[in-house]
Parts: C-alpha cells; sequence; structure tokens
C-alpha cells in the first residue's frame, strides 16, 4: 500500500537538547515544536534553529491564548524567522484553561497580518475530528471557513493538522467531508506514535493538544480502552487506505504525536515505510 508523508512533534527542551534527533528523520521533514506556556520565545527560537541547521523543517506552536500582546507576538514571529529562519509555523487557540491575553482566538491572530509580513510561507491551522469542550461544532466549521478566506487572500498555504485520536474511519469522514462545509484545505490527521497505555494520557498535554486534554480526560476510560495493546498501524493503515484510493483526498499525510518517545516513533514511522 502506497505510504503517506509523516510529521512529527518535539517539546522545545527536545529541540534544544535531545542526542537522538541528528539524523534521526529524512531530511526536510517537518518537526512541531510544541509550546505549553512554560517556555520563552528564545528558547523556543533556540529550538527552532537547531531543528533548522539539523537539515528538518521547524514548525513552531503559536498558542494564541498564551500570546499576550501583539508587541509579544511580532517579536516571536520576527525572532523566528530572522534567527531561526522559520518559515512554516502552526497556530492554534491554546485552550481555555486560562484568561487570554489580547487573543482570544486564532483568528485574531492572524488577522495581526504578522505572518505575511515576516514571511511565513506555510502555517498549520488546529482541526477537531472528535470535536471539542472549548466550543461547538458549527463554531468549529466557522472558524475553519474564516482560516479558508485567510489562506484565499493570503499569500500563505495553510493546512490542517488534527488533535491525535483513535478512530480511524471517522478522522477520515471528517476530513473527506470538510469540502462540503465550503472548506477544501489539506489535512494532516493526528495520531499517537507508539505508547505504553500510562504514557497516552500523561504526554498529550506536552504534545500540542491542548484544545482537547479535558476532552481527553473526560473519555479516558475509552481511550485506554481503545488503546489496549495500542498499534498506530491499526489507525494509520485504513487512513493511508482511505487517502490512497479517494481522488483528490483531502488527506495529505500524518502527523505523529511521539508519546512513547521520539526515536521509537521515528523507528516506527521509518520500519513501515513512512519515512
Amino acid at each position: 500500500m502506497t505510504k503517506i508523508a509523516a510529521s512529527i512533534e518535539i517539546s522545545p527542551k527536545q529541540a534544544v537538547e535531545n542526542e537522538d534527533i541528528p539524523g534521526l528523520f529524512p531530511a526536510g521533514t517537518r518537526v512541531y515544536i510544541t509550546d505549553v506556556g512554560t517556555d520563552t520565545a528564545e528558547t523556543l527560537t533556540a529550538g527552532a534553529k537547531r531543528v533548522k541547521d539539523l537539515g528538518y523543517t521547524p514548525v513552531p506552536h503559536f498558542a494564541s491564548r498564551r500570546l499576550t500582546t501583539k508587541e509579544a507576538l511580532e517579536d516571536r514571529i520576527k525572532m523566528m524567522t530572522q534567527e531561526a529562519g522559520v518559515t512554516d509555523v502552526l497556530v492554534i487557540g491554546g485552550g481555555l484553561e486560562k484568561e487570554a491575553g489580547e487573543f482570544d482566538s486564532s483568528m485574531k491572530v492572524l488577522e495581526t497580518g504578522f505572518f505575511d509580513k515576516y514571511g511565513i510561507q506555510h502555517m498549520g491551522v488546529a482541526g477537531h475530528p472528535e470535536g471539542s469542550p472549548d466550543f461547538s461544532e458549527e463554531v468549529a466549521y466557522e472558524a475553519l471557513k474564516f482560516k479558508q478566506d485567510f489562506h484565499n487572500r493570503s499569500d500563505i498555504e495553510l493546512r490542517i493538522v488534527t488533535q491525535f485520536g483513535f478512530d480511524a474511519d471517522n478522522f477520515t469522514k471528517w476530513a473527506e467531508g470538510l469540502s462540503s462545509h465550503g472548506v477544501d484545505l489539506p489535512v494532516h490527521l493526528g495520531v499517537a506514535g507508539p505508547a505504553k497505555l500510562t504514557t497516552l494520557v500523561k504526554f498529550a498535554a506536552m504534545c500540542g493538544v491542548g484544545n482537547s486534554i479535558s476532552f481527553l480526560k473526560k473519555r479516558a476510560g475509552a481511550v485506554l480502552q481503545l488503546a489496549a495493546g495500542f498499534d498506530p498501524d491499526e489507525i494509520v493503515n485504513p487512513i493511508e487506505a482511505a487517502a490512497t484510493s479517494t481522488e483528490n483526498s483531502a488527506i495529505k499525510q500524518i502527523h505523529v504525536f511521539p508519546f512513547g518517545g521520539v526515536k521509537k516513533s521515528a523507528e516506527w514511522l521509518k520500519a513501515r515505510g513512512s519515512w
């Protein structure tokens, strides 16, 4: 079966310090750098620079509700682009666990025009195939329509990067059904890499799924049951089959949350032929 491409994500500390990542991923691989609100812009930039220097494509997260002011946002984008050569970013809401600064949504971050100003060429935006406790399905589709409009009037190429999940059929139907809502952005579906049961929830907060953490906790029992003896190929194989058999499929690749470790996920991706 034809394999679709894969990206992966790491923490800022891993980006700066991890001794395994040189040569671990194929050249040019999108490596997302998470932002859970505990790292400085300088640390995030240093991580992005190392990822870039190692021959990968750094994709730093911009969690909208954790961005305090327009000045702080512009400073971070300027630092990322000028010091680390960043041209690709992920812009997410960042959850509703605390009061927002100047930005209560990713749409307001996009409207600043800063990403265009500093030469960002590619951008991921969030998708929620299993819903979110923070907003309704209707609101989620309206947000994606706004992002579609932004894509249409901007020079930046947008894609949708989703939260992780365990229902391949549901994820596939969601992705292929976006066009009926006026959204034709390419979709990168989030999947969990190889992991023990005890690490799945533990690492979720570190791996860029801030908006769906409380949702995940509410369904922890179901998730753990589904993940018993978890083999990521049980999720990825059906997704690939659907993507490669559907003409003009919206699904372009998978995005891996390496709950069981970056090296373990990389080895799995190489073994299965994604990399």
